[in-house]
C-alpha cells in the first residue's frame, strides 16, 4: 500500500506542477491580452478567459487534496 501511496503522491505533485506552470502561463497571457486588447469586446472575453484559468488552477489543487484525503482513509490493514 505504501508503494501505491507513494506513487499517487507523486503523480498527482507532477501533475500540479504542470497544471499550476500551464495555469500561470495561460493567466499572464490572458492579462496581457486584456491589457491590450482593441476592443471592449475582446477585454471583456479576456476577462471572462481569467476567472475560467483561476476556477480551473482552484479545481487542481483540490483535486490534489481530495486524493490526499481519500489515500489517508484507506486502512492500513489494507495491502
Amino acid at each position: 500500500m505504501s508503494e501505491l501511496n507513494s506513487l499517487l503522491n507523486s503523480w498527482v505533485l507532477i501533475a500540479q506542477g504542470i497544471i499550476g506552470s500551464l495555469g500561470t502561463l495561460a493567466f499572464v497571457s490572458a492579462f496581457v491580452w486584456r491589457v491590450v486588447a482593441p476592443n471592449p469586446h475582446s477585454a471583456m472575453e479576456a476577462q471572462r478567459w481569467l476567472g475560467r484559468i483561476a476556477v480551473g488552477t482552484l479545481g487542481v489543487e483540490l483535486a490534489g487534496l481530495l486524493t490526499h484525503v481519500l489515500l489517508a482513509a484507506v486502512p492500513h490493514s489494507v495491502g
